[in-house]
């Protein structure tokens, strides 16, 4: 293969049908017609003399050789945003996309506060905020689909030495009720109150749930013998359910704050019992960062966080520097 056999658009083409599972759908997200997109992909089956698609069934499924194009197909995608990101900057701020990501209390509560501060002082930064499981936020970080990130969870064990976890912040996980509840009568409740209460709370297996297990479990409290009356999926349906009477639940205190105000839940204190849960930002130093990420980073960052989070900074400040200090020595060569 003398010549690139496969073009940036064709590799678009493919993963959009991936994501999709349909040459239709693909063509609908990409804006093209379906004949097109049924095109684009006969040429590349053709230039690499390979079928890159089974189409014995009705949904599109890649071949061996499929999954191995798009695998390589999206690092390519990535590093080519990555670079327009980088020769955005050279207009200082004037312009470009800056992506976050967040774990869902963070993504849904608090992040929403620090982008409208960054907007205000840079109107022209596109910013994306994507919101999905610590797991996945993580990984995105490490492939570079996204500039940086605050997480409630642990990163996975294989990234750990990929990404560069920083403490950020305390998040306190309080214990809710209705306010017309008996208990909200009291300043504080027993541990042993704990069991007499109905609760509604997220999937066992989501962040939040283990570290509220884990705290309680240290505390003397069996969490099998605690009623789950029912699993949901946001932190709004559950505090919905519990505005509705139907039970108690533990939530991040940034999620309650306007309830708090307003009077319609009320924060029950457990006796001698205190979640809480370390918020991180992570980045992956081996990738570039832009100014718009670092500006978010050194401007926006701080005035939500614990002095530890800003006493980490200028180690960050200096690992990028070194990064592009890097960069020009291997473009110099």
């Amino acid at each position: 293969m003398a010549e690139i056999p496969f073009s940036l658009d064709q590799l678009r083409i493919l993963k959009a049908i991936a994501d999709e599972g349909s040459f239709k759908r693909a063509a609908d997200s990409l804006y093209v017609s379906q004949p097109a997109i049924s095109l684009q992909i006969q040429n590349l089956e053709k230039q690499l003399t390979v079928p890159l698609f089974d189409r014995g069934g009705r949904k599109a499924q890649l071949t061996e050789a499929g999954n191995l194009l798009l695998a390589y197909g999206e690092k390519i995608i990535t590093l080519c945003q990555e670079t327009c990101r980088a020769i955005e900057d050279l207009q200082n701020l004037q312009g470009g996309t800056l992506i976050v990501g967040a774990s869902q209390t963070t993504g849904t509560y608090l992040l929403p506060r620090m982008i409208g501060l960054f907007h205000q002082k840079y109107p022209y930064v596109s910013v994306q905020l994507q919101v999905h499981s610590t797991r996945r936020t993580s990984w995105a970080v490490a492939n570079g689909q996204v500039d940086l990130a605050i997480i409630g969870g642990e990163v996975p064990s294989e990234l750990q030495e990929v990404l560069e976890i920083i403490p950020y912040a305390e998040d306190e996980l309080a214990l809710i009720i209705p306010s017309n509840h008996p208990f909200a009568e009291q300043e504080t409740i027993a541990a042993e109150d704990l069991y007499h209460l109905n609760y509604i709370t997220l999937d066992s297996q989501s962040t939040i749930r283990k570290v509220i297990d884990q705290v309680l479990t240290r505390s003397g409290i069996n969490t099998n013998d605690l009623k789950v009356e029912m699993e949901l999926n946001s932190i709004e349906a559950i505090k919905n359910a519990v505005l509705s009477g139907l039970g108690a639940s533990f939530v991040s205190v940034t999620a309650i704050e306007k309830e708090l105000k307003m009077g319609v839940l009320h924060r029950a204190p457990i006796d001698g019992v205190e979640i809480r849960r370390t918020l991180s930002v992570i980045v992956n130093s081996n990738r570039y960062r832009s100014k718009a990420a670092e500006a978010f980073i050194k401007e926006i960052l701080p005035q939500f966080s614990t002095e530890n989070y800003n006493q980490s900074l200028e180690k960050l400040s200096r690992e990028n520097q070194a990064f592009l200090d890097k960069e020009v020595e291997i473009s110099d060569v």
